[in-house]
């Protein structure tokens, strides 16, 4: 029998954005750096950004926080998975959503990761990701934020395929 299907979709309803909240307020790396529940949903209903959702039998998977405006345009601000689904491949897979969408208006995607987050910058490392510097105690005293980027090339060269 097949695993069951993977589908992503920008997220729909109040209902969902708050099971989105509590998934993220309740697991790691968001547990170390103190987001509160409430804190997590305001992020997801910032109508300045793209909320992508993973579902698999219906169920919540996962879900990805773009941000397509300002200084790091093109920044995937969240990269949620529910602690189950894990190392399965779904964080690769809502990556490379984010990167396909992305890449068709600007040349760089950037994101942040925690210092002491060492799977995922592992698996970002695998996915093409550099380091570009590090913000010592940005968000929580002892940790630092590395910020990554992944390019197609220079701004100044980029020709888009989105207007």
């Amino acid at each position: 029998m097949p695993p069951p299907a993977i589908t992503i979709a920008p997220h729909a309803s109040d209902a969902e954005a708050r099971a989105c909240a509590r998934l993220m307020a309740s697991s790691d790396p968001w547990l170390t750096l103190g987001r509160s529940e409430p804190a997590c949903l305001r992020a997801i209903q910032d109508p300045t950004r793209d909320v992508f959702v993973a579902s698999r039998d219906g169920e919540l998977a996962g879900f990805l926080i773009l941000c397509l405006t300002g200084a790091f345009v093109g920044y995937i601000q969240t990269v949620c998975i529910a602690p189950g689904l894990r190392s399965q491949g779904l964080g690769t897979r809502l990556i490379r959503f984010a990167e396909e969408r992305i890449f068709r208006r600007f040349p760089n995607v950037f994101m942040c990761v925690s210092s002491f987050n060492t799977r995922a910058q592992a698996l970002y490392r695998r996915l093409g990701y550099e380091k570009v510097g590090e913000l010592q105690n940005y968000v929580v005293s002892g940790h630092g934020e590395i910020l990554l980027r992944k390019s197609v090339g220079p701004l100044s060269a980029f020709r888009g395929t989105d207007p």
